[in-house]
């Protein structure tokens, strides 16, 4: 018998990205022959590195193999999950799928309490900015943890009275906590994109030649048909015009980009690289003829992957 396949997250049970993990590997209607275990971490960095390795450092060689990971990139209301990008440029993983995933948070207590005895919330700072409106009407000493499930977990193990969680009412029920408030986002079709993450010898030829294929052992959604999505970093000459030149090798090749953002480039104070998406296939002819010309023009040029896009 083979070692046991994970997929790595960041959170608790409970957590959105692990409604993400089954959602892509072993939802209704994702495609999965088998479900595969998760591997639940406190961190994005924690995740990388989990699948960097194949392993967890608790785990014995060959009895657990960690095959991917998923990790949340951007969400509606609060846009980029900007450390993910970073570290996507620090790591080499390759980018082999996205899911969308609904994030419906409440507001929710040890059983007992009401809205009025509540003093201290709990949550991850993406959810506490996708609650504000709510969490602005009463004077609420607001506190950052590292997961919204695991905001519910810190309030169960020190059963914490005069606190309450922002969190999915999944998570809730599943540490015992009892809804004070629900829905509490500002926005009511709120939504969180995840990535896939595998090594790069798992996705197929490197980063560069990462085509959406799942980790080894489980089978995700995936389809020829399916639109394809690329995500790439480049660097510009720091000269005038540079970026627009650059952009035009993308428009004159009729490749439409569908996000542009950029970020510090890290022991470089004052210089940056672009992240981008494309709406299109990096193995197709024509868009690996334009990523060409950009290489030659920038100063850097890594393709993440090319994937396929999520429904």
């Amino acid at each position: 018998m083979g070692p046991r396949i994970r997929i790595a997250y960041s959170g608790e049970p409970g957590a959105f990205a692990e409604d993400a993990m089954l959602a892509y590997f072993g939802g209704a209607g994702s495609g999965a022959t088998q479900t595969p275990d998760s591997a639940p971490l406190p961190g994005f960095r924690q995740v990388f590195e989990a699948v960097t390795e194949g392993r967890l450092e608790s785990d014995t060689p060959g009895a657990v193999l960690i095959t991917a990971g998923v990790l949340p990139i951007e969400n509606v209301v609060n846009g980029t999950v900007r450390e993910v990008y970073d570290l996507l440029l620090e790591f080499d993983l390759a980018i082999t799928g996205e899911v969308v995933v609904p994030v419906h948070l409440c507001l929710a207590a040890l059983p007992g309490q009401s809205l009025e005895q509540i003093e201290r919330v709990y949550s991850h700072i993406q959810a506490l900015g996708q609650s504000e409106a709510f969490l602005r009407r009463r004077p609420w000493s607001l506190l950052t943890t590292y997961n919204t499930a695991g905001a519910a977990k810190l309030i169960a193990e020190r059963d914490e009275r005069g606190a309450a969680a922002v969190l999915s009412p999944r998570a809730a029920a599943l540490f015992g906590l009892e809804i004070l408030a629900d829905p509490v986002q500002d926005v009511p079709d709120n939504r969180t994109r995840f990535l896939v993450l595998e090594r790069p010898a798992e996705a197929g030829g490197g980063a560069e030649g990462a085509s959406g294929r799942g980790p080894a052992g489980i089978q995700g959604p995936r389809s020829a048909a399916h639109p394809m999505r690329t995500t790439l970093v480049f660097g510009t000459p720091n000269e005038p015009g540079s970026l627009h030149r650059l952009l035009g090798i993308l428009a004159g090749a009729g490749l439409n980009m569908s996000k542009l953002e950029s970020r510090p480039l890290r022991g470089r104070p004052w210089e940056y690289v672009f992240w981008a998406e494309l709406d299109a296939d990096a193995a197709d002819p024509a868009t690996a003829a334009a990523l060409g010309d950009l290489r030659a023009a920038a100063t850097m040029l890594r393709v993440l992957g090319s994937y396929p896009r999520a429904e």
